[in-house]
């Protein structure tokens, strides 16, 4: 069975490390979207039911209730068997929360990204600890029990204390998964774009460099293992039986299919996007399509589990130099027939995985 990505890109503020297609448009653009988006869901023709549904944007729970009331009645939804919402903290309310709930969602996802106020307030972010505690209680007397908490890695001003200090209140909130998420610099955010100008705005000068940040990631994986949640990917992890059952779609190679602003596709041969424009996306220009080379992709997708992959002998072959390469590197490991990233090597990922396009 696929999964369904479903775009929302409104939000009340955009972050200063945020690189997504996202932002803060006008009533009017909104409800263009939302009815845009409606057609291209009703236009689907669907061979099977989904099984997985993942709200992303943006900030999926400012969605109207009739909108996304609309787009459940829109979709197979019958089969679901894990329904994602992403949340900002500072929206979740016992009226919302029962209302996920009544509408078949069964996990959320909240972008803390932090627990310090000094990093929250350079980010734009106006959520406390407190409140992502209060929230989550929220949440779970709903009977959200399937919680996710996003950090990240690298913010400006972040040090080993105040990373720290974030990771004690994961320990405190106990949630099944946490996504550890490694801040990179580019121009497509504004914290990125005055890293790369030489400014000072938004903590800019602060910035941790890439061995302290290395060393924080670090530290997240060994406190998060002693909390019982095992890295099962590279910046994702969960106890056992909670990981994400979506996102474990791309880095497996199965199909998922993305409605919105931005949203990619994958039916197993092929894949396509749409425009990340919402003058774009209104306008729906014909979508091209690219075949996938699945063996290219099982090594760059497929390694970033933490398990590994079991290369054909074919694969082997192919793949020759870059594996070995990385092996004698250190970087990589082979147990038996499994290949997978050594410890090392996961900070290296980008660069490694780089290797196996068009070899």
């Amino acid at each position: 069975m696929a999964g369904v990505y479903i775009a929302y890109p409104f939000c009340s503020q955009k972050c200063t490390f945020c690189n997504f297609a996202s932002g803060v448009f006008s009533p009017d653009s909104r409800r263009r979207y939302e009815e845009a988006l409606l057609n291209e869901l009703r236009a689907r023709s669907w061979t099977s039911p989904p099984d997985t549904l993942y709200f992303g944007g943006g900030t999926p729970s400012l969605m109207p209730r009739d909108f996304l009331r609309a787009v459940m009645e829109a979709m197979p939804s019958a089969h679901l068997g894990e329904a994602t919402l992403e949340c900002a903290p500072g929206t979740v309310t016992p009226e919302a929360a029962e209302f996920w709930v009544a509408s078949g969602l069964d996990r959320i996802s909240l972008g803390v990204q932090s627990f310090s106020i000094p990093e929250l307030r350079l980010t734009g972010r106006r959520h406390t600890p407190e409140i992502v505690a209060r929230e989550i209680s929220v949440l779970r007397s709903a009977g959200i029990l399937n919680l996710n908490i996003d950090l990240i890695a690298g913010l400006p001003g972040q040090t080993v204390d105040s990373w720290r200090a974030s990771l004690d209140w994961i320990e405190r909130l106990s949630p099944p998964h946490v996504s550890v998420y490694i801040f990179e610099v580019d121009e497509d955010s504004r914290l990125g774009r005055e890293v790369v100008n030489g400014g000072r705005r938004y903590g800019a000068a602060t910035l941790p460099g890439e061995d302290l940040t290395a060393e924080l990631y670090e530290i997240a994986v060994d406190c998060l293992a002693s909390a019982g949640l095992a890295r099962y990917e590279i910046s994702n992890f969960a106890r056992p039986g909670f990981e994400s059952r979506h996102n474990l779609k791309y880095w497996q190679l199965e199909p998922y299919f993305g409605f919105g602003l931005d949203a990619h596709s994958f039916d197993g041969l092929r894949r396509w996007s749409n425009p990340d424009t919402l003058d774009a996306y209104f306008a729906l220009p014909p979508i091209e399509q690219a075949a996938a080379d699945r063996a290219e992709e099982r090594f760059f997708v497929g390694l970033r589990l933490m398990r590994g992959i079991e290369p054909s002998a074919a694969e082997w072959s192919r793949f020759a130099e870059p594996i070995g390469k990385w092996l004698d590197a250190g970087m990589l490991e082979r147990d038996g027939s499994l290949l997978r990233l050594s410890r090392h090597g996961v900070l290296l990922s980008n660069e490694i995985f780089q290797d196996f396009i068009h070899a």
